[in-house]
């Protein structure tokens, strides 16, 4: 009867070697999580950022359309002046650092090109420029010249 006492060992509870193996791989997950999290709020701030940057070219195209409409019209560089001095006194101009911005008129037509830029050094040492071009054909209207 010892004999067989002996062959029926049962196992009390988890190894130290268990519980470590577990924290780790709950440790590894936890942080793959984190930094899932900080991509997507990176991600998300350049969009945000991107979308303003749309919004100031679209203010140009309006300011372009605006001043074809009057007697007397702007220079291109006078627009940009008055473009760019109105972007940056704005208050959200803090969304993008480093804004430069640039009307650029194709000589003898209606086309215009747009160029919107700022820096994004927020998520790391290195200044990423980022840019936006749009290029727009403002045709004269019916009754005009």
């Amino acid at each position: 009867m010892k004999m067989f006492m002996h062959k029926q060992k049962r196992q009390q509870g988890f190894s130290l070697i268990e519980v470590l193996i577990t924290a780790f791989i709950v440790a590894f997950g936890v942080l793959g999580m984190a930094a899932l999290q900080l991509k997507t709020l990176q991600i998300s701030h350049s969009a945000y950022q991107r979308s303003i940057a749309s919004v100031i070219a679209t203010d140009a195209v309006e300011r372009l359309w605006g001043n074809m409409a009057m007697d007397t019209p702007l220079t291109s560089d006078k627009l940009q002046q008055e473009w760019l001095a109105h972007w940056q006194q704005t208050a959200t101009n803090q969304t993008l650092p480093g804004l430069n911005l640039s009307l650029i008129n194709t000589a003898g037509t209606n086309t215009y090109v747009i160029t919107v830029s700022w820096g994004e050094a927020r998520f790391g040492a290195n200044d990423v420029a980022s840019q936006f071009s749009y290029s727009v054909d403002l045709y004269p209207s019916i009754g005009g010249p």
